[in-house]
């Protein structure tokens, strides 16, 4: 499990935007549900994933983060030599919520339907 420790340590500073912001965009596309908000490629990239944060708000155990994802993917050809496939980076986005437990600072993510 995720574990977001910097964020949670945040809660309630003027500043936790930008460091929950600043954690998402550090976490990897295997901790992050990319690849099943893709819409237009194949293949979600590990790079360059930008965070917005669009509400946060507080339960009795968790604090929780609903923030949209922007990354980019490809579509993916068959890798045969005479592939005519080209492989151009495509703009992605995605709506994520993110449940911090409030003892653990263990993130659960998930995707949110469009």
């Amino acid at each position: 499990m995720t574990c977001l420790s910097q964020a949670l340590s945040a809660w309630g500073d003027p500043d936790f935007k930008s460091v929950v912001k600043r954690d998402i965009e550090l976490l990897s596309v295997t901790e992050l549900p990319l690849q099943q908000g893709l819409t237009t490629g194949s293949y979600a990239l590990d790079r360059d994933i930008e965070a917005m944060i669009l509400n946060s708000w507080e339960s009795e155990t968790c604090i929780h983060v609903k923030a949209g994802i922007f990354y980019k993917s490809i579509i993916a050809g068959c890798s045969c030599s005479d592939d005519p496939t080209p492989i151009d980076e495509v703009n992605e986005h995605c709506e994520v919520q993110i449940d911090i437990n409030k003892k653990t600072a263990d993130a659960m993510i998930t995707l949110l339907p469009d």
